[in-house]
């Protein structure tokens, strides 16, 4: 679906939650530069800069519709030989399948400060 919209390559990073995140060049180039405004003096601003844009890679889309992990973010990850591939709207996640599945059987638990706002008034 990629390559029938014209895109021939990906942006690849580490996420927070050890997985991988995947994002076209379009729809990664704003996140890039939201983190890059930030301030560096907070330390949490700076290591979540340090592991999302450093960790930022370029890959292409071979013509079977493949791609190669840097050897950094599959360590990072965990990644072998069974991967789970999750679509998240505008980008996607990589997971060691094992570990995708052990996440994937946890129940979500609605945090002891309540309803995130961002979440009020949401219906699936």
């Amino acid at each position: 679906a990629l390559q029938a919209q014209g895109c021939s390559e990906l942006v690849i990073t580490a996420d927070t939650s050890n997985c991988l995140l995947i994002y076209p060049p379009a729809e990664w180039e704003p996140i890039e530069t939201q983190l890059g405004n930030l301030t560096g003096f907070d330390p949490f601003i700076r290591n979540l800069q340090r592991r999302i844009v450093g960790h930022a890679s370029d890959v292409e889309i071979d013509a079977a519709g493949r791609i190669l992990i840097p050897p950094a973010l599959r360590y990072y990850a965990r990644l072998d030989k069974h991967v789970a591939l999750v679509g998240q709207g505008r980008r996607l996640e990589l997971w060691d399948e094992r570990t995708w599945q052990d996440l994937s059987a946890q129940p979500i638990e609605l945090p002891a400060t309540g309803l995130p706002s961002e979440l009020v008034g949401f219906k699936l």
